[in-house]
């Protein structure tokens, strides 16, 4: 492992990160996703140790941790060590050619787009490069990673860019296995994902009808689904200064609210029977307090922290219950950067939003062609970011996404007034 000190980074600019500082954050990432593989070899069942057999329900949406591991390498090395034509960045041809990789036949074994998530479940059981193998490839892409970086000027953003994607798409794969940790209840060493802090409660803020400019118009890197800027007009609205928290959702669980079908959609009302839900994802108890399961560790949880593992469904059928609403994405914008001076807190779960997952007008597809594009349309919109979330991808701006469903990843809500 390759060590570093990393705690004077600057997380907030690294989408402006010139070479040197870009260099510590990959070190840095790497460092953690190695981490990671440790936590999860050393765990009961030998998650990885033993090809990453996942049970059924986890597998449907979560990958198997020794191929998200090789993935992360691969992802670097495809972009930056074989592309030829990484100086040019976004302009970059994404199917031109590529140079051979260090690991013979990895395009085989971990290109996203032609190996579809069952086809990784039997890769990991019988056919991936062992856990040892898999980290030198990881410590060897980086090498070639940081010797290329180094002859990178600070001024050339073209020539930055595939080194700023690698660097955030391995920063997701930091949360990915997080998630799986705590689904799978494997004990986290002390300070990998932070608790809640909890404050107390603030009343709603109320903004009056705007004209919002929407989408990333910063400089430094953006990804392709957060541009391009364009103008929003939002009326008069009233949300919640916070996420909603256990001590409110409890009511609706104590009022029945897993009972009624009069609070919940057609589809979120199929998905309560399907998945025999009584409380949220990892709870055991919600009457007389709440005890919720954090990382396999049974614990009562304080009233005033966010409610999480909550999907959109549950989120909806809340704010039915309330009367109240979720907001749209562009409203939870425009709350987040208006009401920073005023309450408005966001980084402790990511939130879901009224908003279907789509391109923003003028879009243009980036040259990860695999990330946005698939989910437009059948996806919702999550804003915010979790306390598992690195610190580098904690924008107001960033658009997360994922299928209505989902309550394995650290999500949560706010509320609008109806």
């Amino acid at each position: 492992m390759i060590e570093l000190q990393s705690s004077g980074l600057d997380y907030a600019l690294l989408r402006q990160a010139g070479r040197d500082v870009l260099s510590l954050a990959l070190i840095d990432a790497r460092n953690r996703s190695l981490a990671w593989a440790t936590l999860l070899e050393d765990a009961p069942g030998e998650v990885l140790r033993l090809g990453g057999e996942l049970p059924p329900a986890v597998a449907a949406s979560l990958d198997p941790p020794l191929w998200t591991l090789g993935r992360i390498g691969w992802f670097q090395e495809y972009w930056i060590g074989r592309n030829v034509q990484r100086g040019r960045g976004e302009g970059a041809d994404p199917q031109g050619p590529r140079l051979a990789s260090i690991l013979p036949g990895a395009d085989a074994l971990y290109d996203p787009a032609t190996v579809a998530r069952p086809t990784r479940r039997g890769l990991a059981a019988n056919g991936l490069p062992d856990l040892q193998a898999t980290r030198q490839y990881l410590v060897e892409s980086l090498e070639v990673t940081l010797d290329l970086l180094d002859g990178v000027r600070d001024e050339d953003e073209a020539a930055l860019y595939f080194h700023r994607l690698a660097l955030f798409h391995e920063e997701m794969r930091l949360e990915d296995f997080a998630v799986l940790a705590q689904t799978l209840g494997v004990p986290e060493q002390a300070g990998m994902v932070p608790r809640v802090a909890t404050q107390a409660p603030r009343p709603p803020l109320l903004f009056p009808a705007t004209r919002w400019l929407q989408g990333a118009g910063a400089p430094g890197f953006t990804f392709d689904n957060e541009r391009e800027p364009h103008p929003v007009s939002i009326p008069e609205f009233e949300i919640d200064a916070q996420a909603v928290t256990w001590a409110q959702y409890g009511e609706f669980v104590e009022d029945g609210g897993y009972d009624e079908p009069a609070h919940w959609s057609e589809a979120g009302w199929a998905w309560v029977g399907r998945e025999a839900r009584r409380t949220p994802r990892h709870v055991d108890q919600m009457r007389h307090g709440v005890l919720r399961r954090r990382f396999g560790q049974l614990s009562r949880v304080a009233g005033a922290e966010p409610a999480v593992h909550v999907s959109a469904w549950e989120a909806e059928a809340w704010c039915r219950w309330a009367g109240r609403r979720l907001p749209s994405e562009v409203e939870w914008e425009a709350a987040a950067h208006q009401g920073a001076t005023r309450g408005f807190r966001f980084g402790d779960v990511w939130e879901w939003t009224a908003s279907t997952f789509r391109p923003y007008p003028g879009f243009v597809l980036g040259p990860w062609r695999d990330y946005s594009l698939p989910s437009f349309g059948r996806t919702r919109v999550l804003r915010g970011a979790s306390l598992a979330t690195p610190r580098s991808l904690r924008s107001a701006r960033f658009r997360g996404f994922a299928e209505p469903g989902r309550d394995d990843g650290f999500f949560g809500f706010r509320s609008c007034a109806a």
